[in-house]
């Protein structure tokens, strides 16, 4: 149950960047930059059974989550640990469930023809320390395609999810849309017991649209991603923030962008990665390396420096 929990959250955790009116240069992640923020999550909202009724398709929107007492906390935080090669590391947990994900990823672009291809390399691991188990999980390629005329984006790859204790693993295939024909965004998932090898979970459909779940005693379930609820990131005001959080740090690149002076844009951009570059002749010519704030490294991986299950 809990595996097949985690892929159907899996599987509908993706989604398309928002389309808008103003004109966007990339933020590519500065080191040293960090992101913090947390949800409420209405209670009623988690674990529901597979029998129960859905909510009405379209309702965004929970006023409970706004009262503490009917709401868990997920608290999030994002720090960029290395320039060469880029990592970026994520850790986000809820005391009350006692459960925590902590993942490290860095990119590798390359080019082909009209289209661009970004590799995600790296796995995050979900703790739930009630049970003991660690789901380790792969992250799919994204690709860019039509560059030079309407660019579109779509997830291609095959992904793992494994739990050494349960002996539950699952395969998610990001099907790439061939040239001529096809569909787009279509996604298949297997969900096994590999010491029986028994399948005990299918799913198929689109990962921004409507998927299917089949398992093993028969029953299916339908789950559209564009009706499911939408929970507001809370964020600290702007002028509690330090220097080096995300919104601070770029925030004269964003006040141009909204005004659309995109030369100012790209000059605050070009300052703040100036800065980067120098400090890092800096810290190779006092052969001091850089020391992140919230993340250690561990092995070829990155953990959170005071993690839940450390805690616990």
């Amino acid at each position: 149950e809990r595996v097949i929990c985690f892929v159907e959250y899996y599987l509908t955790a993706f989604h398309e960047g928002r389309k808008g009116a103003l004109a966007k240069k990339p933020y590519n992640p500065i080191i040293g930059e960090t992101f913090h923020c947390s949800w409420e999550v209405p209670k009623d909202r988690v674990k529901p059974k597979r029998t129960a009724p859905r909510s009405p398709a379209g309702c965004h929107e929970h006023p409970m989550a706004d009262d503490p007492s009917n709401s868990y906390k997920l608290r999030f935080v994002a720090e960029q640990v290395s320039h060469h090669p880029p990592i970026s590391c994520f850790y986000c947990e809820c005391k009350e469930k006692r459960l925590c994900v902590n993942t490290h990823v860095w990119t590798k672009s390359k080019f082909m023809g009209m289209s661009v291809g970004v590799s995600m390399i790296g796995e995050g691991v979900l703790r739930l320390l009630e049970h003991g188990e660690e789901y380790v999980f792969t992250l799919p390629s994204a690709y860019a395609r039509s560059i030079l005329t309407i660019p579109w984006v779509e997830l291609g790859g095959k992904v793992s999810i494994n739990c050494a204790k349960t002996g539950y693993s699952a395969t998610v295939i990001f099907h790439t849309k061939p040239f001529y024909g096809g569909k787009v965004h279509r996604v298949t998932a297997e969900v096994k017991h590999n010491p029986t090898n028994t399948i005990v979970c299918k799913a198929h459909g689109e990962w921004n649209g409507t998927l299917e779940f089949t398992y093993s005693n028969g029953e299916t379930k339908v789950i559209d991603t564009t009706t499911l609820p939408v929970y507001p990131k809370k964020i600290r005001p702007l002028e509690k923030q330090g220097p080096m959080e995300s919104r601070n740090l770029w925030r004269e690149v964003t006040r141009y962008l909204r005004l659309g002076d995109i030369d100012a844009a790209t000059e605050q951009k070009r300052h703040l990665e100036e800065k980067q570059r120098v400090e890092e002749r800096k810290r190779e010519n006092l052969r001091t390396p850089w020391k992140p704030k919230y993340f250690i490294q561990e092995g070829d991986g990155w953990v959170y420096f005071n993690p839940l299950w450390k805690a616990h």
